[in-house]
This record gives C-alpha cells, structure tokens and sequence, in this order.
C-alpha cells in the first residue's frame, strides 16, 4: 500500500486532478450528449497490447491461489474456494477466500462513516474519481478476464460493458450526488418581525449519512450494477459492505481491495468497503437485509429475491432492479432485412443473459407492412429466425455476440422451453452449442425461438433467462401494442422496441409504454446493439413496472442516501472594526 496521504494541499492536489474531468461529466450529464474519457476498446487503449499482457498475467496470478483481502472479522481457518467456474474452461478459477463476520463488518463499517461523511464533498468525489482511475489505469484488463471467466461475457463485452461503461455509471452517479448535495446550503441567515420583535436567527444544514449500504452484485454484470451504486453510497457519506453472487466473486473482491487501498491513502479508513461472502448452501442475503444496522440496500438479480428485498427492507432504504419481459412490436417497416438484422443481433447479444435483451416479439397475425406489400407473419418469422441462425453458424462471430453461458441452470432452462414449445407452438430455432474457436470446452448454446398465439401468456409471460424468444401472433398492430404494454405493466419490462411508419400509431405506442414504464426505441436499425445503454445519457430502469423501483441514474437514486439536519441560533453581531 502507499503511503498515507494526510495533509490538505494534497487532498486540494487530488481535487484539482480530477475536476477537468468531473467538470466534462457534468456537462454531458446536462446535455445528454455522447461522451466518455475512456477508450471504447480495448485496442485503443494506451499501449493497450502490452497493458492486455499484463491484465491477464494480474487475472491468472489469483487462480488458485488465496486472495488477499484484510478486513475486519476475518473467520480463522484456511481460505475457501468460491463457486467460481469459468464457462470457457468449465474449471474451477480456485481462487480461495476468507469470510468475515457479519456484525465485524458493520461495527467497523459505522466507526468508517465518522471522518469520511465530515469531508467536504469535493474531497469525497475527488477520492472516488480516484477510484475509479485506479481501477481503470491499473485493473481493466485484469478485472475484464475476471469477469469474463466468471459470468461468461465475451472479452470484449467484459471490457466495454463491464468496464469502462460500468466506470462511466459510476461518475454519472457522483455527478448527481454532489448535485443533489450541492442542493443544500450550509447556511443560511433568516429574519422575521414577530410582533414589534425582530428575530433575526443563524441557521446551519448539515448532509448527515443514511449509515451502512448493503450492495447486492449480481452474476451476469457484477460491475455494471454495483459501481454506480457504491459512488452513490459513498459520495453521499455512507459505508458500503458489497455482497458478490457466490458465481462471481473475483471481479468483487478486486473491486473491494482497490477502493481499501485507495481509502487508505487518502487518511480515510479502509472499512467504508468491505466484502460479505457467502455460498449458495448458505446464503447471506436474508441477514444482510434485515440486519438492524442495514440503512440502504442496492440489489440487482432474480426477481423473486428483488420481491422479497422491496418488501421485506424496511425500514432501510431500497434500490432494486430485476428484470422483466422485453418486448418488440413490429407493425410497418420501410426495410425488413435491416430490422430482422437489428434484432437478430440484438437476441443474440450475450445469449439474452442482460436485463435488456428483448424477448416477447408481438407481429398481427396479418403480417407486417412494407413498402414491397405486407409480408406474412409466418415468413417474418422464418426470417428472422433464419437471421439469429446465420449468427449462430458463424463460430468466430457466435463467440463474440453469444459468447457463453453463464449457469448450467439456462442449459436445463432451454431444454424445459424447447419441450414446451414445441409442444404448444412451432419451434423456429432449436438450440445447439456451437463449437467456440479458442475454447473447446466453453458451455455455449444457440438460441432457441418459439412461434406461439396470444393465448400462451403463461409461457412467456415472464423474463427466461438466457438466448430464448417468443414470436407471438396478434389480431392487429393495435392488440399487439396492448398484448405488449400490458405485460410489462403486470410482469415487468425494461426496455421496449417499436417498428411502425404511421407517426399517428407511434405517438400512442410512445404514450403507452410511458404507462407502462418500459425505455421505448423506436425504428433503430445498424451496427449498435438496440439495447445498448449510453451513460450520462440514457436512463436505465424507470421505477414504474415490477422490474426495478430505481434508475440509473437520475436524482432520486442518490438523494434518498442522505438527509439533511439543521441547527439554529440567535444571529450573532459581527465583531467590531478598529
């Protein structure tokens, strides 16, 4: 570790390094423009072949090895494994770990919260900036193979999106902390005549911590979710203890160990971020949420566990998203081949396993209009299966759209759907591994895709997790828009995709998935995923549908970690002049 950097100018050192680059967040969280400061590939990244080698080096250094970690309440006993496998070589990563005890976490977690929530909020967010550099200059490549040797993305999705994107959700949820904050004065002078009396009072506000974040990492994007969640926690002055999935604990504790280290050399105390392990056999998740010094809880996963956080939290403050039923309505397009391609790709981003992969395609059953003439329900399905094929039959393509996937639980999933539908339905595609070109064990399936009627709402009427989709059939455009919007409000939805050309039927679509709280794309076509999320731009999750009661990232997410105290006293006269 470094040595601890105590005094002021370094501290307004450390502020002044990152403010040109806060200060260009700012602007583009304003603007809602296209922005990053970091490199959007791994190839431009600076020196990036040599910066690769190392990041990998860094990543194969921790198989099978303990991963050091001090912090407080550590159980005595040799390190154990986690449930880690990679599912490129269906081997055990064998990285080893030490629990902690609970209650050791949050006493040392509280005590942390004392001199870091009296920093001056510059300081806190020049602290996590710093963070975030560190993690960027120093671990990408390293934290890019952790993740994808545990959830199963691609190399370069391990990069991008749970990378320097996650980095960028994080200086997006400390540009709206310190707004937030900024909201709040430090005094203020105030007079009233009470009678022939004249009160004039000083008055004092104080930004005073909620206390301890628990924060809930999820396995198929363990960053993505839990970096903005800990900037906002932290920013506002709280503690955070991060809850990695069992599946995915190496991209955590990397995490953990970077913001101890860089804590520390900042004079604060290290114990604002601790790690909370536990096992699928014994889970911890129930204990954190109810424990009585939980004061905010961020969780991202199943939706049967979110449920149970949002209502079971209480009295701790609750950020959730799960997940829902993705859905496209098709109605009129001026080029058929370049939606189908749009959407195939998009099906098959990450084999479906992202909380934004479209999964309900909802076509009337009269087909779909094109300035060819209309073209048969049945035909765009075939072809749009015969788009997602054309993807998966590829095996360099297939490895870096499908990648792999992440739990034998979606290969059991995808036999359990395959038998269902093709018993109610058509099947259109039958899923397969494909064989992956640089690992020959990787788990990998194609993607399956189900032909059924509206009337089979009960097999896809809720999110299934991993490359499966439904084309259904609908009386018309207007019972597909209505069969769509009302299952996101019941089941939960996302994001939401619409191809129409009358602007008339457009206006009442974006009207009802505003209803319904689903992120509405609208006739996008080309190279860029369709639900590719742009920080400090596009907001993710609305808070108003069964899957996710947070966004990332507006105000609300923020400003609830923090409330507000005031003092008030008689005003004082200033001192005389001489």
């Amino acid at each position: 570790m470094k040595e601890t950097i105590l005094n002021g100018q370094d501290l307004a050192t450390l502020v002044q390094r990152h403010r040109s680059v806060f200060e260009r967040a700012q602007q583009a969280c304003r603007e809602r423009h296209c922005w990053s400061p970091f490199p959007e590939t791994p190839a431009q990244y600076p020196d990036s072949a040599q910066a690769q080698a190392r990041g990998r080096a860094a990543f194969e250094a921790h198989l099978g090895r303990p991963f050091a970690l001090a912090q407080p309440g550590l159980e005595d006993g040799p390190a154990r494994a986690a449930e880690e496998i990679s599912p490129y070589t269906q081997q055990p990563l064998g990285v080893t770990y030490r629990r902690a005890d609970v209650d050791a976490l949050f006493d040392a977690a509280e005590v942390a919260i004392g001199s870091w929530s009296k920093a001056a909020i510059e300081v806190r967010i020049a602290v996590l900036m710093e963070v975030i550099d560190v993690l960027y200059r120093d671990h990408i490549f390293e934290m890019a193979h952790a993740v994808m040797h545990t959830s199963g993305q691609s190399f370069n999705m391990s990069y991008a999106g749970s990378g320097v994107n996650a980095l960028d959700r994080g200086i997006e949820a400390l540009v709206h902390a310190e707004q937030a904050m900024r909201l709040v004065p430090a005094s203020a002078n105030w007079a009233r005549r009470f009678g022939s009396a004249n009160i004039e009072l000083e008055k004092h506000y104080r930004i005073v911590p909620r206390g301890v974040a628990v924060c809930f990492a999820c396995a198929s994007f363990p960053t993505w979710n839990a970096w903005p969640s800990m900037m906002a926690s932290l920013a506002t002055g709280n503690a955070v203890i991060l809850k990695p999935h069992p599946a995915t604990v190496l991209p955590i504790a990397l995490t953990v160990r970077v913001f101890r280290q860089v804590l520390a050399q900042f004079g604060f105390d290290p114990n604002l971020v601790t790690m909370a392990l536990d096992t699928s056999a014994e889970p911890l998740g129930k204990l954190l949420v109810k424990h009585p010094k939980t004061a905010i809880v961020d969780f991202t996963g199943s939706v049967r566990f979110g449920q149970w956080v949002e209502q079971n939290a209480h009295p701790a403050l609750c950020f959730t998203e799960t997940a829902g039923c993705n859905t496209v309505v098709i109605d009129a397009v001026d080029d058929l081949d370049a939606v189908l391609r749009s959407l195939a790709t998009t099906l098959c981003m990450f084999s479906a396993q992202m909380c934004t992969s479209p999964q309900n395609i909802y076509i009337s059953r009269h087909g779909v209009r094109t300035p060819q003439g209309v073209v048969g329900f049945d035909e765009v399905a075939r072809r749009l299966a015969d788009a997602v094929g054309a993807i998966a039959q590829d095996g360099k393509k297939a490895s870096m759209i499908l990648a792999a996937i992440a739990s034998p639980q979606t290969l059991a999933l995808l036999a359990q759907l395959q038998e269902e539908g093709a018993r109610r339905g058509e099947l259109l595609l039958v899923p397969g591994a494909y064989a992956h070109p640089e690992f020959a064990e990787a788990r990998t399936r194609t993607p399956l895709m189900v032909k059924l009627d509206k009337r089979d709402r009960d097999l896809y009427g809720e999110e299934r997790f991993g490359p499966v989709s439904f084309v259904i059939a609908c009386d018309d455009a207007d019972d597909a828009l209505r069969q769509a919007t009302t299952d996101v409000r019941e089941f939960g939805g996302l994001t939401a995709f619409l191809y129409a050309t009358d602007e008339a039927f457009i206006a009442r679509a974006v009207d009802a998935y505003a209803r319904a709280g689903a992120q509405l794309t609208i006739n996008l076509t080309g190279p860029m995923p369709l639900n590719f999320a742009a920080a400090y731009s596009d907001y993710h999750v609305t808070g108003l549908n069964p899957a996710g009661n947070a966004s990332l990232t507006d105000m609300a997410f923020v400003a609830g970690r923090f409330c507000i105290t005031q003092s008030r006293r008689p005003a004082r006269s200033p001192a005389p002049t001489r």
